[in-house]
């Protein structure tokens, strides 16, 4: 099959990540997906670039970057984990309107996109933003261990919590296309009945499913999710034969 007539799957990544962290699951999607990961500023080959400080700014600014890796006639189904949820709510919005076929949107470890987390990390002092955000990931990474790596990464950081807890959508309008909702089964940052609020999302089929783990769940597994993606993807005969 030609890698242009596969699906894609538009991988947008979570607060402080970039693309890169979405290789892995090229090799893992096998002949399933042609994975297309969002590279937003601040990051690896745009670490030059100021990053954004607002979730529709960020997801306008990026849509023909989006469109062009996607190329004419693309079938999509957009993938976002926390911030990269509500990000890519606003791209399916947007792809949409683009005349991309958007097949499905899966929303992970986060609420509806009404609604407003409680506990903020923004404009805290480093140290307790910090250990803040260990707090909702549930993990440290250990290259804030490091004060040269912690340097580069602290103001992308900052910048992405910032977007994502001050976000508002840009329309209160539904998308048409499909949505599920996936959360780890103990996610402590986001409650099942948050993550079912995606429902009012769409005017489309809404399921919802739970991975065993935490907010960070997907970290150790990539193929499970992958394989919900899969299965949750009812295509018609015409998209899946593409």
């Amino acid at each position: 099959m030609d890698e242009r007539g596969r699906i894609a799957l538009v991988c947008v990544p979570f607060a402080g990540a970039g693309p890169s962290f979405f290789h892995p699951w090229r090799a893992l999607s096998a002949d399933r997906w042609r994975v297309v990961p969002v590279e937003l500023p601040g990051r690896e080959r745009r670490v030059l670039e100021t990053p954004y400080r607002n979730v529709v700014e960020a997801a306008e600014n990026s849509v023909d970057d989006v469109l062009s890796d996607l190329g004419e006639g693309a079938r999509a189904v957009l993938f976002g984990h926390s911030l990269g949820a509500v990000l890519a709510y606003e791209l399916t919005h947007l792809l949409s309107a683009r005349g991309v076929r958007v097949e499905r949107l899966v929303v992970s470890g986060s609420p509806g996109p009404w609604t407003q987390r409680e506990r903020r990390a923004t404009g805290l002092p480093d140290v307790e933003f910090l250990a803040r955000v260990e707090e909702f990931a549930g993990f440290r990474h250990e290259a804030l261990d490091h004060p040269e790596m912690r340097e580069l990464i602290l103001p992308v950081l900052r910048a992405d919590c910032d977007m994502h807890e001050n976000y508002v959508p840009s329309t209160d309008e539904p998308v048409s296309v499909p949505i599920c909702s996936v959360r780890g089964s103990y996610d402590g940052l986001v409650g099942a009945e948050q993550a079912l609020e995606w429902r009012r999302a769409t005017t489309g089929e809404f399921s919802y499913a739970e991975l065993p783990g935490d907010h960070m769940y997907l970290v150790d597994h990539a193929r499970a999710v992958l394989d919900l993606i899969e299965a949750e993807s009812h295509f018609p005969d015409d998209v899946a034969e593409t």
